[in-house]
């Protein structure tokens, strides 16, 4: 039966959230049907909102892969926060925006050792590319085994007001590894490794996990932007 009608995993995360909207709505339900109908429909929507899918993840060493699912609004030559560690020269940064449709678990691009953890508290404004140096965020520094050095970022949004990281410095972490979740609607920026190109274009749909935003050992050239 479930191969035809699959229930989703749930993260963690929403556990507890799922199960106040369930006793809300049998609350409700209990004034008046429609307000009962209504808190369903909600709770449905947490349900929906914290799935966590299984995700096929590229076994090739050296590849990035997308930290969440997403559109790429944009990809732009940025300088890092001082305090990242990361050189004195720009990076592409990739920004991934997250509706509430989306997958908001978040998984790491590359393996490797987290370097650096880095909380920044602020506001929650939307999570549009201007945005980014006034929101709450987080960014995690990662070493890879081949020696390159790369960042990725939870950004809070207009309703995401809740950034939830697992990862902690100093821990190995695997290529696609669920390492956090944002609560409802955010951002997720990487910025590459020096010299790596991004083999995305804007407007192309990400799937955490799955997609492959870079090659460091490849070398492969940049994509070129193609609407059809």
């Amino acid at each position: 039966m479930s191969d035809y009608f699959p229930i989703p995993a749930l993260h963690p995360a929403g556990h507890a959230i799922i199960a106040v909207a369930g006793i809300a709505t049998l609350a409700l339900g209990a004034l008046a049907w429609p307000l009962g109908a209504i808190g369903g429909l909600a709770t449905l929507f947490c349900v929906y909102f914290f799935r966590d899918p299984d995700r096929v993840v590229p076994a090739r060493e050296g590849l990035l892969v997308a930290p969440a699912d997403g559109r790429v609004t944009a990809i732009a030559e940025i300088m890092p926060p001082a305090e990242w560690g990361l050189g004195d020269k720009p990076r592409t940064r990739i920004t991934i925006f997250l509706s509430v449709f989306d997958v908001h678990v978040n998984r790491i691009a590359a393996a490797g050792k987290i370097a650096r953890k880095i909380y920044h508290p602020g506001k929650f404004l939307h999570a549009g590319d201007k945005d980014s140096e006034h929101n709450e965020r987080l960014a995690l520094v990662i070493e890879t085994p081949s020696g390159e050095d790369y960042a990725q970022v939870q950004i809070a949004g207009l309703i995401a007001r809740r950034i939830l990281c697992y990862a902690q410095e100093g821990q190995q972490t695997e290529t696609g590894q669920r390492y956090g979740i944002i609560r409802f609607g955010s951002r997720a920026d990487v910025y590459l490794p020096e010299g790596v190109a991004p083999l995305v274009a804007v407007g192309q749909t990400m799937i955490g996990g799955e997609t492959v935003l870079g090659d460091c050992v490849g070398g492969a050239s940049a994509r070129t932007e193609v609407t059809r």
